[in-house]
């Protein structure tokens, strides 16, 4: 049966239908370096904190961090963290160039489907510059 969305719509069909916020916890072990590092030197706005937990706002969502993770002094094999976290920007390099500016060691990478930055936070977590030149996030494919 078909759950009643609160505000007197029309049943809702599916979980999408009733996701007011999209989020992400990242469980940490640097967890104030990993604060600083997402706050920081990427600069995602402080929504809120307690103790042992902060919320940042990612984009439309959020990034909480929180402690209970465990770190790694090189980058995370997919076996360990199967998640990066992507951020597409208009430029790759002039993005990566801002994150190395602040200490940040990015690997831009060109392919056949786009330009990538690669970097680490401080619990060895993949993060990912995108270009969002790409038909992908333009209106080209008609959608």
């Amino acid at each position: 049966m078909p759950i009643e969305i609160d505000n007197g719509t029309a049943p809702a069909k599916k979980l999408a239908d009733m996701i007011e916020c999209h989020g992400l916890i990242l469980f940490t072990e640097h967890y104030e370096a990993c604060v600083e590092f997402y706050q920081t030197k990427l600069g995602l706005p402080l929504w809120y904190e307690k103790p042992g937990l902060t919320c940042l706002r990612f984009g439309d969502g959020y990034l909480m961090i929180e402690t209970g993770g465990r770190a790694e002094d090189t980058r995370k094999g997919i076996s360990q963290n199967p998640v990066a976290l992507r951020f597409n920007v208009s430029d790759v390099k002039a993005a990566a160039r801002l994150l190395e500016a602040q200490g940040v060691p990015v690997e831009v990478k060109m392919h056949d489907w786009g330009t990538t930055g690669t970097f680490l936070d401080p619990d060895g977590n993949v993060c990912s510059l995108k270009n969002a030149d790409d038909p992908f996030f333009t209106d080209e494919q008609g959608q």
